[in-house]
Order: structure tokens, then C-alpha cells, then sequence
């Protein structure tokens, strides 16, 4: 049980970051949520900020894992960038705590998120980017669409529909209207 409180202090931190900002959270609370005391806390995580940077790599930990698997499994680019909407998708889908958290970061620590994500996942956005271009070049894509910033967009619209699907989500009946956008747009995406 006590490898597992490092996980359970992570999904606690994630979950109340998310809910009410890094400044909103305090450690006492996450330790309340876990069951332990804020010693104990303290103990795997020495300082919040060390604990925030843990739950934020972690996060990141999983496209790097992710990235290089759809990569290397589609066929064309088109599959890359279908694959990786999808799993963009599910992967926020699955626990929009991800989308608030980042939502948040983004607001928050621009430059430092900015930073996180280029050195860890921009290798791989890279690629996916040249693929677009390699179809632009081909005929077979979109011309004048330039590949990074319709990346970033896509990514971008995916979180934040997700991050603030409670507000914006009045509306949204079985299937979310980032699902139904994203089958709409596979006609006329770049890939």
C-alpha cells in the first residue's frame, strides 16, 4: 500500500489543481483527499511546487510514450493525424481533470508549459508536421494551411472544449461536439 499513496497523492493533486488551481490547493487538502497526513505527504513530495512539476510530468510522460507508437503505426499521415485526434481525444475524454489541469497551466505558467511541451513532445509534433507537408507537396493535402499552427489548433480546440465542457456543454447531448467537429473536419483536414 505505501508504493501506491505516490500515485494517490499524484491523482489527488491532479484532480484538485484541476478543480481549484495550483494557488487554490492547498497540501493540507490534498493530504485530507489521500488519507494521510501532510507530513507523510511531504515525504514523497517535499514542496507543492515539486509535487505540481510531478503531476505535470507525468502527464507529459504519457504522449511521449503515446507519440512514437501512433507515429510508427499508421500508414500515411492522414492516419497519424486521425490516430492522434482520437487518442488526444480519449486521453482528455477520459479524465477531464488532464484538460482543466492544462487549461489552467496554460493560463497560468504559459512559458514554462511552453517550454515542457516543446522539449518533451515537439520532436514528435515535428514529425506529424512534416507529414502534413510532405501531403501539401503531394497535392493530396490542404495547401496554405501551415502544419504547426493547425496542430496546435486542433490540440488547442480538443482541451479546452474538454476543460470547459461543464460551462460550454449545456447543449452537448450523447456525443460531444468536439467528436462531432472532429468527424466534420475529416473531410477537409490538412492530412
Amino acid at each position: 500500500a505505501t508504493q501506491e499513496i505516490p500515485q494517490q497523492i499524484l491523482d489527488a493533486a491532479n484532480r484538485l489543481f484541476a478543480e481549484r488551481g495550483y494557488d487554490g490547493t492547498s497540501l493540507q487538502s490534498i493530504a485530507e483527499v489521500v488519507g494521510i497526513r501532510k507530513p507523510s505527504l511531504l515525504y514523497h513530495f517535499s514542496s507543492k511546487d515539486i509535487l505540481r512539476r510531478a503531476v505535470m510530468t507525468r502527464l507529459l510522460e504519457h504522449w511521449m510514450e503515446v507519440l512514437p507508437q501512433i507515429l510508427a503505426a499508421a500508414n500515411s499521415g492522414e492516419d497519424r493525424f486521425n490516430s492522434l485526434v482520437s487518442e488526444v481525444i480519449a486521453f482528455f475524454q477520459e479524465d477531464t481533470d488532464r484538460a482543466r489541469l492544462v487549461y489552467r497551466e496554460i493560463l497560468d505558467r504559459p512559458e514554462e508549459l511552453r517550454d515542457s511541451m516543446r522539449a518533451s513532445l515537439g520532436p514528435w509534433l515535428v514529425i506529424l508536421a512534416d507529414f502534413i507537408r510532405r501531403g501539401q507537396r503531394d497535392s493530396t493535402l490542404l495547401e496554405g494551411v501551415d502544419p504547426e499552427s493547425y496542430i496546435a489548433n486542433v490540440i488547442q480546440l480538443i482541451v479546452g472544449g474538454l476543460a470547459t465542457q461543464n460551462v460550454f456543454g449545456l447543449w452537448i447531448d450523447d456525443e460531444t461536439a468536439i467528436e462531432r467537429q472532429t468527424k466534420e473536419n475529416g473531410k477537409q483536414q490538412p492530412c
